[in-house]
């Protein structure tokens, strides 16, 4: 799978983003401009240690990253889409694609993938979500219907005894 984040605006988040891209093994894509420099200890904190575990791609614009990915199988998150992000069908190389915090995706991109866009439910009175949670939120789903390729997905407690529900409380 692949994250396309066009201007992302918050370090924190792209960090956030950056380390789901580790644990997951999607590919980031950055499409400038960019709200932070790439060493802002914020972007840093927020990926921990997990930089070294991803691969990303930055890119110039928008036009810059369509030459160098012809072809991708797009789909674009936008509150103002219609089917809901549970209906495609992801394919493992699929590309997610999401706008800035502040404003999304241009409505120019919009009208001409909106085929292609899908929306997370939320009440009406909420204007978004936060951008890594949103990723977070489709990309599980996207990996949930691959069946999790390449993902652990069962749990051990190293040799230790499970403990005793008393010990929760």
């Amino acid at each position: 799978m692949n994250i396309v984040l066009v201007e992302p605006e918050i370090p924190q988040n792209t960090g956030n983003i950056a380390r789901t891209c580790a644990a997951t093994g999607a590919k980031l894509h950055l499409i400038k401009p960019l709200g932070f420099e790439l060493s802002d200890r914020y972007l840093k904190r927020a990926g921990l240690d997990y930089w070294g575990l991803m691969e990303y791609a930055v890119y110039e614009n928008w036009a810059d990253f369509a030459v160098k990915n012809p072809g991708a199988g797009m789909y674009f998150l936008s509150t103002k889409a219609a089917r809901c992000y549970t209906e495609p069908a992801y394919r493992e190389d699929d590309y997610l694609v999401l706008g800035k915090e502040t404003r999304g995706l241009n409505e120019e991109l919009l009208k001409k993938y909106y085929d292609r866009c899908v929306r997370i439910p939320m009440r009406s009175e909420a204007r978004s979500l936060n951008l890594a949670n949103s990723v977070n939120i489709v990309l599980y789903e996207a990996l949930r219907q691959q069946g999790f390729p390449g993902l652990k997905q069962d749990g051990e407690l190293s040799g230790r005894e499970e403990p005793a529900w008393e010990d929760y409380v």
